[in-house]
C-alpha cells in the first residue's frame, strides 16, 4: 500500500507579476514502511514539494496541477487529495504535524529560542490528541529517551540553544514523532551535522521506523546517505524527474546522464593520485593563469607557521550581582602545535566543538591565547604572531586570510561585489583607484566569475557564486596562507566540486598554503598533503593523508572512518558500530590512549614518516598497531 501518491504535481510562484513553473509534472510514491529519497541540487525543487505535502507553501507559491494523495493506514479506505485542501484550512491542519510529521534542515531556526523543549513537544502533542498535562509529561518524557536524551527529565525543560546541534535535532526528531504520524518528512536532516552525530540520528531514524511502521521521505542531496538509508530513489533536476527507481538499480546501473555525473561530483576515498572531481556543470572558464615560478622549499627550509603549545580556556557559567556565583571552565584548546610547511595543504579534522575554530581564530588574532606561540616565517624574516601590536600588526594582517564557512553571513548585503572585492585594498592601501578597479575584475577572473557581475548584491548570487566571492575576496591582498573554515559544508555536491577544483587550481597557480578545516573527511581527503585530527582541545593523530585514511591508530581516527556514509552498496554503513557515545567519549578507548593516575601525560609518539599519535609515553607498541 502507498502512504503518499504524488501524480503530475505542478508547482507555480507569482513573483513581481512574473508566473514561473518550479516543479513541472512530478510524479512519485511512498509505500508503507519503506524509505524513498528524493535527490537534486539546491533549487531542483525538493523542498517546495515537501512543502506542498506539508501544505506549508508559500503566499507567492501554488500548486496548478495534479494530485497529492495520502492514504492513511489507520483509515486505509479513505484517500485525502492535499492539493485540494484549502490552504489553512481545518483539514490540512490535522494531517499536518499529526499523521504527516516533518524534521527540517536547520533545528536552530525551526525551533523557537523562547520556548523549552517540553513545551514545544507538549504543543504539537496536545493539539493532535488532547490528554491531562501530567500524562502528555509522561509521554514527552519517554519520546526523549527513545531518540537518545540521557536524562529526559531535565531535557524538558532546556532551552535550544542549550543543546548541540546533534541534540536540536533529536529534540526535533522527537517532536516530529510524538503523534506516531504515518509519514515523516525529512528535509535535509543532517546536513550540518558531524559525520558521528550523522550516524547516530541515522541509526535512530531507522529504529524508530521498524518499531512505528512509518513511512520516510528523505529529501538530500548527499549520495552516501541514500545508500545507506533508502530502499526507492527518485532523481529530480529543475522540477523534472530525471530518473526513479529501486536504490540497487540507481546505485548500479545508473542511465540518466545527470544521475551519472552526479555520482562523478562527490569525492571519495578510492580517488587516485591527482584525479579531479568532475562538476556536473563547470563554472565559467577562468583565463589559462601563467604559474608562478616557484622555487621548491629545502627539506629543512622552516615551516611557513609553526604553532607551539596553544592554550585556550573559557569560562561558563553565571555570575551573581557581587561578584559570586558557579563558574565552570572549558579548555577549548589544550597544548596544541603543528607546523604548515610553505605550499601545502594541512587538514584540520575533528567533530563540532573539539576546538578547530577557535585555533583558526587564534593564528588569525580574532582570539587571545592563554599561553602558546605562532610563528610566521617567509624565509626573510621569523615574525611572532601572538606578540604583534599596532601598527605592526596591522601590515601582517594580508598575509593570513580566511575563508568562512557561510558565504551569506560573511558577505555584507549592502554592498555591491565591487564594494566587497574593493574595501581590503583600500583598507590597506593598495594603489590606487583605477588599479583597485583593474584588479577587482582581474580577481573576478580568477574565480571564474563575469566582471559584469561587480554592480551586483550578493543576495542575486548562487551559494557556489557567493563562496567564489568570497574566495576572492581572500585572494585580494596576495595572502601567504589562507585558512579554509568549512569552505564547502552549506553547499551541493555539484558546487563544492566546483569550488574544490578552483581552491586545488589557485594552490597550484599561486603557490598558496593552506589550513583546511572540516568535518567531511572525503572533503579532506581530496584537499590535503598531511592531516590533523582533532578531539577535545588536542590533537589526537598527525599523519599524511595515505598513512592516516589506510592506517588509522587512534580510536578517535578510526571511529571517525567508521561513521562516514559511502555512496557504494557494497560498503553499507554499521551504524551501531559508528560512535554510540559520540566519537570524543574517551570511556570507549584503549587504555594506551588515556590518561591514568600514575601513567603521567599524554605524549605525541612518533610511529615514523611523519606519523604521530597521541597516546601513553610507556604505552606498548602492539596496543598502537593499526
Amino acid at each position: 500500500m502507498d502512504i503518499l501518491r504524488v501524480s503530475d504535481l505542478r508547482i507555480g510562484f507569482t513573483v513581481h507579476g512574473l508566473a514561473r513553473d518550479v516543479v513541472k509534472g512530478v510524479s512519485l510514491r511512498v509505500p508503507a514502511g519503506k524509505t524513498v529519497a528524493l535527490v537534486g541540487e539546491s533549487g531542483s525543487g525538493k523542498s517546495v514539494i515537501s512543502q506542498a505535502i506539508m501544505g506549508l507553501l508559500p503566499r507567492a507559491g501554488s500548486i496548478t496541477g495534479g494530485e497529492i494523495l495520502f492514504r492513511d493506514p489507520l483509515a486505509p479506505d479513505s484517500v485525502t487529495d492535499i492539493a485540494a485542501l484549502p490552504r489553512e484550512g481545518p483539514g490540512i491542519r490535522a494531517l499536518r504535524g499529526g499523521r504527516i510529521g516533518m524534521i527540517f534542515q536547520e533545528p536552530m531556526s525551526s525551533l523557537s529560542p523562547v520556548h523549552t523543549i517540553g513545551n514545544q513537544i507538549e504543543e504539537a502533542l496536545l493539539l493532535h490528541r488532547p490528554m491531562p498535562k501530567a500524562q502528555a509529561r509522561e509521554l514527552i518524557e519517554a519520546m526523549l529517551q527513545r531518540v537518545g536524551f540521557k536524562q529526559p527529565k531535565r531535557a524538558f525543560g532546556l532551552y535550544p540553544f542549550e543543546l548541540s546541534g546533534g541534540l536540536r535535532q533529536r529534540a526535533m526528531l522527537a517532536m516530529a514523532l510524538i503523534c506516531q504520524p504515518a509519514l515523516l518528512i525529512a528535509d535535509e536532516p543532517t546536513t550540518a551535522l558531524d559525520v558521528t552525530i550523522q550516524a547516530q540520528v541515522l541509526d535512530l531514524m531507522r529504529d524508530l521506523q521498524a518499531e512505528m511502521g512509518m513511512a520516510i521521505l528523505l529529501i538530500t542531496h548527499d549520495l552516501g546517505v541514500v545508500a545507506n538509508m533508502a530502499d526507492e530513489v527518485v532523481v529530480i533536476f529543475h522540477g523534472e524527474i530525471m530518473e526513479r527507481g529501486p536504490v540497487e538499480d540507481i546505485f548500479r546501473r545508473p542511465r540518466h546522464p545527470y544521475l551519472k555525473a552526479l555520482l562523478k561530483a562527490s569525492p571519495h576515498f578510492d580517488m587516485q593520485e591527482g584525479e579531479r572531481l568532475v562538476a556536473l556543470r563547470e563554472a565559467r572558464p577562468r583565463p589559462p593563469a601563467a604559474a608562478r615560478p616557484l622555487s621548491a622549499p629545502a627539506a629543512e627550509a622552516a615551516p611557513l607557521l609553526g604553532v607551539r603549545h596553544l592554550h585556550k580556556t573559557y569560562s561558563t557559567g553565571s555570575r551573581g550581582f557581587f561578584g559570586k556565583g558557579s563558574l565552570s571552565t572549558v579548555k577549548a584548546v589544550n597544548d596544541v602545535s603543528f607546523d604548515i610547511r610553505r605550499g601545502e595543504c594541512l587538514g584540520l579534522v575533528g567533530e563540532s566543538g573539539c576546538g578547530k575554530t577557535t585555533v583558526s581564530k587564534i593564528i588569525m588574532r580574532a582570539v587571545t591565547a592563554d599561553s602558546g606561540s605562532v610563528i610566521f616565517d617567509d624565509g626573510r624574516e621569523r615574525i611572532d604572531v601572538l606578540g604583534l601590536e599596532g601598527e605592526a600588526l596591522r601590515a601582517f594582517r594580508p598575509r593570513v586570510q580566511m575563508i568562512f564557512q557561510d558565504p551569506v553571513s560573511s558577505l555584507s548585503p549592502r554592498m555591491t561585489v565591487k564594494s566587497i572585492l574593493r574595501e581590503p585594498l583600500v583598507i590597506h592601501a593598495r594603489g590606487e583607484a583605477p588599479e583597485q578597479a583593474e584588479r577587482v575584475r582581474a580577481l573576478m577572473q580568477d574565480v571564474g566569475l563575469d566582471s559584469r557581475f561587480l554592480n551586483r548584491y550578493p543576495h542575486s548570487f548562487s551559494g557556489g557564486q557567493r563562496q567564489r566571492i568570497g574566495i576572492a575576496r581572500a585572494l585580494a591582498l596576495d595572502p601567504e596562507l589562507i585558512i579554509c573554515d568549512e569552505p564547502v559544508s552549506a553547499l551541493d555536491v555539484s558546487v563544492q566540486a566546483q569550488i574544490l577544483n578552483l581552491l586545488k587550481d589557485l594552490q597550484a597557480e599561486r603557490g598558496l598554503t593552506f589550513l583546511f578545516i572540516s568535518h567531511n573527511l572525503a572533503v579532506v581527503n581530496y584537499m590535503a598533503d598531511r592531516i590533523a585530527v582533532m578531539a577535545n582541545g588536542r590533537i589526537v593523530e598527525l599523519a599524511p593523508r595515505h598513512a592516516l585514511f589506510n592506517r588509522p591508530v587512534h580510536p578517535y581516527t578510526k571511529a571517525l572512518l567508521r561513521s562516514v556514509p559511502f555512496a557504494d552498496l557494497d560498503r553499507k554503513l554499521d551504524f551501531k558500530l559508528a560512535a554510540p557515545g559520540g566519537a570524543s567519549d574517551d570511556s570507549g578507548w584503549n587504555s594506551a590512549f588515556r590518561t591514568g593516575p600514575d601513567d603521567g601525560e599524554l605524549t605525541h609518539l612518533s610511529l615514523g614518516e611523519g606519523h604521530y599519535v597521541l597516546a601513553r609515553p610507556n604505552a606498548d607498541m602492539k596496543e598502537l598497531a593499526p
